[in-house]
C-alpha cells in the first residue's frame, strides 16, 4: 500500500486547508485510515481516523470540532480539513493505513497499529 499526502502549506491563524491522502495497492474495505501530526521536538500524535468500510470515525476529542475527517471510496482518497488553524497546529501531517481482519474493527489511536505512512505534508500557521 502506497499513501500519497498532499494539500500543506502556509497559512495565517484562522485559516482552512484540506490535506488529502491517496492510497493506491492492495487496499481494500478492510483498511482503516487515519491522521497523524508532529511538531518539531514532539512525539506523533493522532488526530482522527475512519474506517473505509463504513465512514465510522475516531477523533482526539480536543479536534474533533475542528478537524473531521471524510473518505471517498472512488477515489481511494482520505481528506482531513482543518478549520480554525492556530499556530500550535504547525507540524507534518501523516496520513497512515492499517489493515485490519474484519470490517467492523474498532478504530485506534494507537500509532503503532498502523503499518502503512505517507511521506507527510507540513502545516504552517503563522500568528
Amino acid at each position: 500500500v502506497q499513501l500519497q499526502a498532499s494539500g500543506g502549506g502556509l497559512v495565517q491563524a484562522g485559516d482552512s486547508l484540506r490535506l488529502s491522502c491517496a492510497a493506491s495497492g492492495r487496499t481494500s474495505s478492510k483498511y482503516h485510515m487515519g491522521w497523524f501530526r508532529q511538531a518539531p521536538g514532539k512525539e506523533r500524535e493522532f488526530v482522527n481516523a475512519i474506517r473505509w468500510y463504513d465512514g465510522d470515525t475516531y477523533y482526539e476529542s480536543s479536534e474533533k470540532g475542528r478537524f473531521p475527517i471524510s473518505r471517498d471510496n472512488a477515489k481511494n482518497t482520505v481528506y482531513l480539513e482543518m478549520n480554525s488553524l492556530k499556530p500550535e497546529d504547525t507540524a507534518l501531517y501523516y496520513c497512515a493505513a492499517r489493515a485490519t481482519a474484519s470490517l467492523r474493527q474498532t478504530l485506534t489511536k494507537d500509532v503503532n497499529a498502523y503499518k502503512y505512512w505517507g511521506q507527510g505534508t507540513q502545516v504552517t500557521v503563522s500568528s
